[in-house]
């Protein structure tokens, strides 16, 4: 597996610079991209690591580059720098998912200790994908329906199929993802993405 990759995403090409120095000579591979535009366009389909990126930028800002990841479901935890940081930029961008929000200035202790949370996020949430990954279509099928608060009967009805098998695929899936109750399987298809 490919080791994580910290994209600096910044327009002030000396200020991306000197931050890729310093993460790199931390032990982090880094690329650097001028724009959103241009992460978005060398992304792959399931890029690991995290996005440090520029709260304010010409064209597509920070916010809307958190949002477009997003969108594509491309699940890079985020960590935002601002020369001039603002109370209502900094909650859209906390409520968007972001790691951290951090100003520019801030000491390079701070940048590598949220840098290091973002990587651990995304560690955590491809653990997560991971014990999904091992459900079959079926399984898939009644865990939406489970999701949406869908009672055994109502989904055997839907699928087609009898009420007891619906309760073993419930059961395989409880099992193969490790979880006990239908809030803590709310809560980790959340967090793998799935709703």
């Amino acid at each position: 597996m490919s080791e994580p990759i910290v994209r600096v995403v910044d327009d002030d090409g000396s200020y991306a610079r000197a931050l890729s120095r310093l993460l790199t000579a931390r032990g982090y591979q880094v690329t650097s991209y001028a724009s959103g535009a241009e992460l978005l366009a060398q992304l792959s389909s399931e890029p690991r690591g995290c996005v440090v990126m520029d709260l304010h930028m010409p064209g597509m800002d920070g916010l809307e580059l958190q949002s477009e990841l997003a969108r594509r479901g491309l699940r890079l935890p985020v960590v935002f720098l601002t020369g001039a940081a603002d109370i209502p930029s900094s909650v859209s961008a906390m409520r968007g998912g972001a790691v951290d929000f951090l100003e520019k200035r801030a000491p390079s202790e701070q940048l590598t200790a949220a840098v290091e949370r973002a990587l651990a996020s995304d560690r955590e949430q491809r653990e997560v994908r991971e014990r999904f990954a091992g459900l079959t279509e079926r399984e898939l099928e009644v865990l939406r329906h489970v999701l949406r608060g869908r009672m055994n009967k109502q989904i055997a009805a839907d699928l087609g199929i009898h009420e007891r098998t619906v309760k073993l695929h419930r059961t395989a899936v409880t099992s193969k993802v490790g979880v006990r109750s239908v809030a803590e399987l709310a809560t980790l298809a959340r967090d793998a993405g799935l709703v």
